[in-house]
């Protein structure tokens, strides 16, 4: 996803720049947002951050010599992996460390699923924000913008919520409405004042409505009528690439395939189909091995994919091309001229 690709966002002055190791540079310093700024746009660089070193993959001297594709180095643009942190188990500094000092040569963007960075210390949040930094790790919220669209009075509540945001140092912020029904004007209003605030907007956009509570595919089968056509994620999606300069978009599991009865193909090939979106513009959730399998498989490589963390090590792997399953294993290459 050696592209640029994560927006240049400058902090206050005790910031880093969005996915970079390197210090607030006044170089860099933050300019104005338009509809046609460049979203997850940081700094490239060839070296690996200080404190990890290239992987052995990558080392003629170690295991380079064995048949593998090489990774673009981050910031990537496309074969982009955002990781989901604390949410099905608590994360810890020490614990994303591990992650990270291991596997961070592979991931390029941390989320906390929700709000669930809500429900930490504040001193603690910002420790595994600045670790993530510090290895060119982005930081997205959630989709807790449902949430906070729900208070008495929504237009004070985002504005504090993104100036929380922005003083913590999250980079991106997602915005869903799997449980809303939100009017797309006013998603991009919503859209537009994340990057008056110098945050980076990530829509997610799917067709089950409900989706984002994980719930079974019974319970979401008999909302009746709870999908909408895949057109609409396209047209959605156009308007907020065209309009609001939106760089990366989420396409949300649930209903496509997530608590299924069966997968609908059918709505990914729209998507970035003849007439979709771009391939590099959009992210799809994979919940399940067996789901980005099918990702990598279908379109490359080079997907945009969010998966859990606890399995980062086994899509890197697909990725690589030095591992996979039965319809993959020893199938999976690129070619760069």
């Amino acid at each position: 996803m050696a592209s640029q690709h994560l927006l240049a966002l400058a902090r206050p002055a005790s910031s880093r720049l969005l996915g970079s190791a390197t210090r607030f540079n006044p170089a860099c310093a933050f300019r104005a947002l338009t509809t046609t700024t460049k979203l997850f746009d940081i700094r490239s660089r060839r070296t690996a951050p200080p404190g990890q070193p290239n992987i052995m993959l990558e080392d003629e001297n170690a295991f380079g010599f064995a048949r593998h594709n090489s990774r673009p180095p981050k910031p990537r643009k496309i074969g982009v992996t955002e990781i989901r942190g604390p949410y099905y188990s608590a994360m810890g500094k020490q614990y994303l460390k591990d992650v990270l000092e291991t596997m961070g040569h592979h991931i390029d963007g941390l989320k906390f699923a929700g709000g669930s960075f809500s429900l930490f210390p504040e001193d603690k949040l910002r420790e595994l924000i600045d670790l993530a930094h510090e290895h060119g790790v982005y930081v997205s919220t959630g989709g807790w913008m449902e949430h906070i669209l729900l208070q008495s009075s929504p237009s004070t509540a985002v504005t504090r919520y993104l100036e929380t945001c922005k003083r913590l140092g999250f980079d991106v912020i997602e915005i869903s409405s799997g449980f809303l029904s939100l009017p797309a004007d006013d998603w991009l209003r919503l859209i537009h004042k994340v990057h008056a605030h110098g945050l980076t907007a990530k829509p997610e956009i799917g067709i089950q409505f409900g989706a984002g509570g994980d719930t079974d595919a019974a319970e979401l089968e008999a909302l009746g009528g709870g999908t909408s056509d895949p057109s609409k994620v396209v047209n959605l999606g156009k308007r907020f690439i065209e309009e609001a300069g939106v760089e990366r978009i989420m396409i949300e599991s649930e209903g496509i395939t997530e608590n299924v009865k069966a997968w609908r193909t059918d709505v990914i090939q729209t998507i970035l189909g003849a007439g979709g979106l771009p391939k590099e513009k959009v992210m799809f959730e994979a919940a399940e091995p067996k789901v980005f399998n099918w990702y990598v498989r279908e379109f490359g490589a080079d997907v945009n994919l969010f998966v859990d963390h606890s399995q980062i090590v086994q899509l890197s792997c697909l990725r690589e091309g030095i591992w996979g399953m039965g319809d993959t294993f020893g199938k999976v290459v690129t070619f760069t001229g």
